[in-house]
Order: C-alpha cells, then structure tokens, then sequence
C-alpha cells in the first residue's frame, strides 16, 4: 500500500506526459490562456514559464518556430505570383527555390 501513494505522489516530467495532461495541468494553473490551441511544446514553456523553472538545455529544433516561417512561405509565395505576372521568370525560380529550403526547415522542425 505504501508504494501506492509514493507513485501517486510523484509527478511526472513535463516532456513525460501526454498532451492532454499537460493541458489539465495548465488548466489547473489558471494563469495559461489558449491551452487547447498550443502544441505540447508550447504547454511545456507555458508551464515552465509560470512554475518559474529555467529552460537550461533547449534543443535545435525548439529554436526553430514554425508558425514564423510559414509566415515567411505565404509572402514569398506572394512575391512569386507577382514576379510571374510580372513575367520575371528567374525571380520566380529564386522564390520558389527558397520556399522549397521553407519547407525543408519546417519538415525538420517537426
């Protein structure tokens, strides 16, 4: 029975628990807005953020913010539609070659 009690106790890791129980927790915290629509990434830094622990060993792809270069993709595809009808059709290539090296990066990230 003792041992029982000490697991239950214990919490898990942050990057240990599923989404759905990081989303409980941040709930409970009741300082986290947004919750539902946050990756599991993002609920752990939220959580960290307001229990105050310091994020010591971030890896690349944490470094690396999606949503930020997807911004990045949408505009450039802009441009390249204008080059297009612009007929500049080497500027086209180059646009489309960097939203190719986007696109890379956010597979990586993922």
């Amino acid at each position: 029975m003792g041992k029982k009690k000490d697991k239950e106790k214990k919490e898990k890791p942050l990057d240990k628990m599923t989404a759905k129980e990081l989303r409980e927790m941040a709930l409970s915290l009741g300082n986290i807005v947004g919750v539902h629509g946050m990756n599991k990434l993002e609920i752990i830094a939220a959580i960290k953020e307001v229990k105050g622990i310091v994020d010591e060993g971030r890896s690349r792809k944490a470094d690396i913010d999606v949503r930020s270069i997807k911004a990045k993709i949408r505009e450039l595809k802009a441009k390249r539609a204008q080059a297009k009808e612009s007929g500049n059709a080497k500027l086209a290539d180059a646009f489309r070659r960097r939203i190719s090296n986007l696109k890379k990066k956010t597979r990586k990230a993922a």
